[in-house]
Formats: structure tokens, sequence, C-alpha cells
């Protein structure tokens, strides 16, 4: 094994953690996520949020990147992109997507799978009104994805637009930026127990409600 790779732990190295409750099945698996949520906020250091987004493209290639989750519904998991970016446009030419969630201080993972859709324009106009004015600045001089043939032609573009709209509230969110919301089918929750006797419970979507499967890890 290389020696930057971390060794699986001993049996010394679980007698030292704790028995943990197993994961309660419950009637809908929203909710719960959101607790979830909630504790890893207050535990993790950096980014509760950020979850990873698998794609897939044109030739079934399968695409991932991290993004940050910025709303959670009945409706669904929304975040925010340049919709002209690699990811936005492999989700309108197949929109289905998986998110995973991985919460290290809790030892705790979440697995999601659904349908895309776009979130509407006034949603979108909420959440980049939201955001630092600097931020919506980069957003706008982004052609993200695409190649760049030097940071410095960035950072001119930046200064340019700024030079437009300063830094004050009333940067508009350009047309080729919004957001998605993946309607979920499934969802899983994995929590970590000791000896790899790990817990997990599938939800999956029958129509109004859910059915619930206890996996083996």
């Amino acid at each position: 094994m290389s020696p930057v790779i971390p060794p699986s732990p001993s049996a010394a190295d679980y007698a030292t953690g704790r028995d943990r409750p197993l994961i309660p099945v419950v009637p809908d698996p929203i909710p719960f996520f959101r607790d979830w949520m909630t504790e890893a906020r207050a535990k993790e250091p950096n980014d509760s949020n950020a979850m990873s987004l698998a794609t897939v493209d044109a030739d079934g290639m399968p695409d991932v990147r991290i993004v940050l989750l910025k709303e959670i519904s009945e409706a669904g998991f929304s975040f925010f992109t340049n919709l002209e970016s690699q990811k936005g446009r492999q989700l309108a030419e197949n929109p289905r997507a998986a998110l995973c969630l991985h919460w290290k201080s809790l030892r705790r993972q979440v697995r999601i799978r659904g349908s895309i859709s776009r979130v509407s324009e006034a949603e979108a106009d909420t959440y980049f009104a939201s955001r630092a004015a600097q931020s919506r600045i980069s957003a706008i001089a982004s052609d993200q994805s695409r190649p760049l043939p030097d940071r410095a032609v960035f950072e001119q573009r930046i200064a340019e637009v700024s030079e437009v709209y300063g830094d004050g509230p009333d940067i508009p969110r350009p047309e080729f930026w919004g957001g998605f919301r993946l309607a979920p089918t499934e969802i899983e929750f994995w929590q970590d127990q000791a000896f790899r006797m790990h817990d997990r419970v599938r939800y999956s979507r029958a129509g109004d409600g859910w059915t619930t499967t206890r996996l083996y890890p």
C-alpha cells in the first residue's frame, strides 16, 4: 500500500469508539435529511453543504464535481451554476443526476438520485442577489468550464465588469446563470459502525410516499 494512504483501522482503533444507534426508519426522509444537515453544519469545519454532483456527457462518460447545496424542500435539492458550463450542458442534455454528501466529522454519508429540472427565474434572481458583490462579478466574467488562455484575461474581465457595476447591490443576474433542482427518486443514508458493520437505509419513491429498505454494508 502507498505510504500516503492511511492504513485500515485496527481492532484497537475501533475499541476507542462508541456504539452508535442505528439509523431510524421514518415516513419521510426529507425532514430526517434536514436533521442530519443541521448536525453537519454544527460539526463540519468547512462547507457542510458541499456535495458531489455526478452527471454523464453525450457519450455516456460520467463526470463528477463538488457543488454547494442551497435549498432543501419536498420538491428536491437545489444548486446553482453557470448554465453554459460543462455540468449545465450535461444536465440540459440528460436531466438526471446523482448527489453525495459526506460528513467526515460525523462519519455519515447521504446518496441521492433523481431527475433534474431548472429552478424558476425568481428563485435564481433571489439567490444571485444574496451573493457577495464580488462573487456576482466573478460569475458574470467567467466562461465557466471553457478554456482560459491566461489568468490575466480573467482578471481583466473582472476589472471591466467591476468598472460597470462597482460593488453596489444592483448587479443583475446574467441569462446564462441559474439553478437546478434534483427531485429525488432514491435517498440512501449511511453511517459508519465499527468493524465495517456500517448501517444503510435506502428510501425509494413510491407514488406520494416512500418505501424503505435496510441494506447490507
